[in-house]
């Protein structure tokens, strides 16, 4: 029996977002493709440079026109082709408010090895004088270890170390094509208000941020009367009989990895525990039967649900995949819709809907 408040519609999301009604959604949070040909899925290949922004645009659009005045949406995108992404919300009419960051240890780079490829062309055997026994040493872990085997080998065995045979190889040993991915932009923006901020809320209750709602758990701060900064030297007088629990939102999340933690001096005045952090999605989380290559962790979309959907609000997740926003709408109790133009996604979608939550 379909789950009526969280449905999931299965189509092409601008043609389901033209059956809705206009002004009918208060905050859209999505995970749309990046555009990169990710693991050569087809969903995932948008063309180049203006076809991704046109095709960006299309849905763009009928997002823009089913948002509530002031209605933000807040989209996912990868650092290669996010100015697209960003740059086609911009030209159908939203307004940018900010790029979040959300910092993570496990990308992989679909690099070229350069020196490997010389001696390819050129038609010579590499000498094979060891071999890899770190855990990135096998297909399986390769995707989610930092080498990518068809990227860099083109299906040679990662496992192997060999030699440079050639003289230009020898040149080129240690060179690529690529930077280990370590961070997913997010566009966010906002639908233009109707008046100011305060006649927006008032009418339509959206065009704000939940600030207090999303802060970060950390200790006991003072905060300023004036509306100066609440941290560091800030120019207005401090209101010592009042103190706020938590940080202020920040545009920048991670992980919790050792890894990115490590980034950040561990001294009370900064380290990581004053962002917003959570785990990668686990096998666990994802589902037993769940093939989608892309998963967000729940809660990071719950978060920031929070932030951008007014009280008994309506999140749109025109790329649903298998599901993730409309779970994390589930277990904060508010009403969620989710388009997904895959029917296998949209199976494993209403089936993590169901039993994990």
């Amino acid at each position: 029996m379909p789950n009526w408040k969280y449905p999931v519609f299965v189509g092409n999301c601008v043609d389901l977002m033209r059956k809705c009604p206009a002004n009918s959604v208060d905050a859209i949070v999505t995970d749309p493709p990046y555009g990169l040909k990710f693991m050569n899925k087809e969903f995932d290949n948008l063309g180049e440079g203006a076809q991704q922004r046109q095709w960006h645009a299309a849905w763009a659009k009928e997002a823009l026109r089913v948002l509530k005045p002031g209605g933000h949406i807040i989209a996912f995108g990868g650092t290669r082709t996010y100015h697209h992404l960003a740059s086609a919300l911009e030209e159908v009419g939203f307004g940018i408010r900010d790029c979040i960051s959300w910092v993570h240890s496990q990308g992989f780079p679909k690099s070229l090895d350069v020196s490997k490829a010389i001696d390819k062309a050129a038609g010579a055997e590499r000498e094979v004088i060891g071999r890899r026994t770190d855990r990135a040493a096998t297909p399986k872990q390769d995707i989610r270890g930092g080498r990518l085997m068809n990227g860099v080998n083109g299906g040679i065995d990662c496992s192997a170390i060999t030699a440079p045979a050639t003289d230009a190889a020898r040149q080129w040993n240690g060179w690529g094509t690529a930077l280990k991915p370590a961070v997913e932009p997010a566009v966010l923006a906002r639908k233009p208000l109707v008046g100011t901020v305060v006649a927006n809320v008032l009418k339509w209750g959206t065009g704000a941020i939940n600030v207090d709602g999303c802060r970060v758990e950390s200790e006991t701060i003072n905060t300023w009367d004036d509306g100066a900064k609440p941290f560091g030297e800030g120019a207005g007088h401090k209101d010592t009989g009042r103190t706020v629990r938590g940080r202020w939102p920040a545009n920048l999340m991670h992980d919790g990895s050792d890894d990115v933690v490590g980034l950040f001096p561990d001294i009370q005045v900064g380290s990581a525990s004053r962002f917003f952090y959570c785990a990668k999605a686990n096998k666990q989380e994802r589902g037993a039967e769940n093939k989608h290559p892309t998963v967000k962790p729940v809660a990071l979309m719950e978060y920031l649900i929070k932030l951008v959907l007014p009280p008994r609000g309506i999140v749109l997740d025109p790329f649903a995949g298998s599901g993730t926003t409309l779970l994390a709408a589930k277990n904060l109790g508010v009403r969620a819709i989710g388009m997904e133009l895959e029917p296998e996604y949209a199976e494993i979608a209403k089936k993590r809907i169901r039993e994990l939550s």
